[in-house]
């Protein structure tokens, strides 16, 4: 097991890489403002499902194998880039109702918003790269067997990511009254959202395997 201090250690790392928004965290936050806490919040819950897909794969060995082959990793890159794009197309897509204003979406199912957050979280080749590159670096053979070593960091990863993700859908949800007012508001929200997963997506197709 590992000592006490390399767990303080991983918590501070990894709390100082959660608090930078990424694509769950524009999920997460579009979704609260959109539907409300309760949907906030379970785009949350299937955020880290998506994270728990990686924990496994890190502890048994096979995201490293992935990493390590170029296809399997431009599969994933490029899969997890059209994904962040079609969801910025949409939020930038406008569409006007017989009067000319913006029509409201149609709330998302649970099961969409669930399904949306373990998506955005699997395509996303930067969670893939984190765990490859990130969990290993805690782990200490002499402290007994590296899979279970890699599922307890994976597994503190996973607690301490639902509990900043929360916080963000909790805060958007004390905004999220303001912005539902006006349809100008909510415009604004939708391009500004569709703007940053257009960036991010970006972002990811610039990760190398390096």
């Amino acid at each position: 097991m590992p000592t006490i201090s390399t767990l303080l250690l991983f918590a501070a790392a990894t709390m100082a890489l959660l608090v930078v928004p990424g694509p769950a965290v524009v999920y997460i936050v579009t979704r609260t403002v959109a539907q409300g806490r309760a949907a906030g919040l379970l785009s949350v819950l299937g955020v880290h499902v998506g994270s728990i897909f990686y924990v496994l794969l890190t502890a048994f060995g096979m995201s490293a194998l992935l990493l390590a082959s170029a296809t399997a990793f431009q599969i994933v890159k490029w899969v997890g880039v059209a994904y962040l794009v079609w969801l910025g197309v949409q939020k930038l897509w406008l569409q006007k109702t017989d009067d000319g204003s913006v029509a409201e979406p149609p709330p998302m199912s649970n099961a969409r918003i669930f399904g949306q957050g373990v998506l955005v979280n699997i395509l996303n080749p930067k969670t893939l790269v984190f765990f490859v590159a990130f969990l290993p670096q805690f782990v200490d053979p002499a402290r007994g067997s590296v899979a279970v070593q890699l599922l307890l960091f994976g597994i503190g990863f996973i607690v301490l990511g639902i509990l900043s993700d929360g916080t963000y859908a909790l805060l958007a949800s004390v905004l999220a009254g303001r912005i539902r007012k006006t349809p100008k508001a909510r415009r604004r929200l939708d391009l500004s959202s569709g703007v940053v997963y257009l960036l991010l997506g970006a972002v990811a197709a610039s990760i190398s395997r390096a």
